[in-house]
């Protein structure tokens, strides 16, 4: 229903506090299954109510304890509805989780001390330090390349469940490595942060398209293959927060209901023209406010979207990209 510690320890939320707007959050505890990355990444949580009981046979411990465990501030008791109303109405900005009885003026000099997200680099220092694999389940039938901006377990255990061996990689891993060992596919993840400030990947994804390599983006990385090909991104007032974002397949004429978690979009032109990235087309679009949500190269085997199609938490209706990313290397094999 809510899927908190998904988000909890989904690195794109790194340096953010997270409202959440499903009233009654922690009912159903949590556990070492759901996690998609080892830690809790946020900086601060704000629900309604937090529930002071757990009621799930996979429980290991409770919200607050397990907050408390990894550091992490949270609140409760707070009127989420409004909160959610401001920031849209506003914009996301700064914030802090602090005591009450701390001068408010002193409070706001720290706040606004912080870092403004445009420029932030956050994905790098999210990203692992070494490489690891994630075996095939099954038969091996392709190496994958994942670069690691903050990517959540989910994407490559669902590339692992389609015979492929996933060698996560850190986000400073050079082309040249890359190419090196001759992956079938390159993986390019989500993560947080500006991607203007993050240009480790676009050389790589550019040499290995050029070369017939499959690429498939999502989110972060999505926008990092569209400035990749000479598109620009920028900075949403509030972004795209939650699990139930419709977003049109322009080429299927169908809606996809989407989970997304970004700050930061594709600039977006006239029909399927990606301005200053004429070798991409828009493929999908969101239905809340026009913004590009997919695109795909001409002529060579690259597509990316916005969203998050392993959908964890949230609906599964994107999954079909995972499936796509392997008939692309099926393809690239035959040939």
């Amino acid at each position: 229903m809510t899927g908190y510690q998904e988000i909890l320890t989904d690195p794109s939320y790194t340096g953010q506090l997270v409202t959440m707007t499903y009233p009654l959050i922690g009912n159903y505890g949590v556990n070492d299954e759901d996690r998609e990355s080892p830690v809790p990444q946020v900086s601060g949580f704000i629900v309604r109510e937090s529930s002071r009981i757990t009621s799930n046979w996979r429980s290991q411990d409770d919200l607050d304890g397990y907050l408390g465990d990894h550091g992490i501030s949270g609140i409760a008791d707070i009127d989420t509805r409004a909160l959610t109303r401001h920031i849209r109405s506003r914009g996301a900005m700064r914030g802090a989780i602090v005591p009450s009885n701390l001068d408010a003026d002193s409070v706001l000099e720290q706040i606004l001390a912080q870092p403004q997200m445009e420029g932030l680099d956050l994905a790098c220092g999210v990203s692992t330090s070494e490489r690891y694999d994630v075996p095939a389940v099954g038969e091996e039938r392709f190496t994958v390349f994942a670069y690691d901006f903050g990517v959540k377990a989910h994407s490559p255990k669902l590339l692992a469940e389609r015979g492929c061996r996933v060698t996560v990689i850190p986000a400073e891993t050079t082309s040249e490595e890359i190419l090196a060992e001759a992956p079938d596919g390159l993986f390019v993840s989500n993560g947080p942060g500006d991607p203007a400030a993050v240009e480790q990947a676009q050389d790589a994804i550019r040499r290995l398209s050029e070369k017939g390599v499959p690429v498939f983006g999502i989110c972060l990385g999505h926008q990092l293959i569209s400035r990749a090909f000479g598109a620009e991104t920028y900075k949403l007032p509030f972004g795209h927060h939650g699990a139930n974002h419709p977003v049109k397949n322009l080429g299927r004429e169908t809606v996809e209901i989407t989970s997304q978690n970004h700050g930061f979009a594709v600039r977006g032109g006239e029909g399927d023209e990606v301005p200053g990235a004429p070798d991409l087309r828009v493929t999908h679009v969101n239905l809340y406010d026009g913004t590009i949500e997919g695109v795909e190269h001409r002529e060579q085997p690259v597509f990316a979207v916005q969203y998050h199609p392993e959908a964890a938490p949230g609906p599964h209706d994107s999954r079909y990209l995972f499936d796509r990313f392997i008939e692309l290397m099926e393809a690239r094999t035959d040939s």
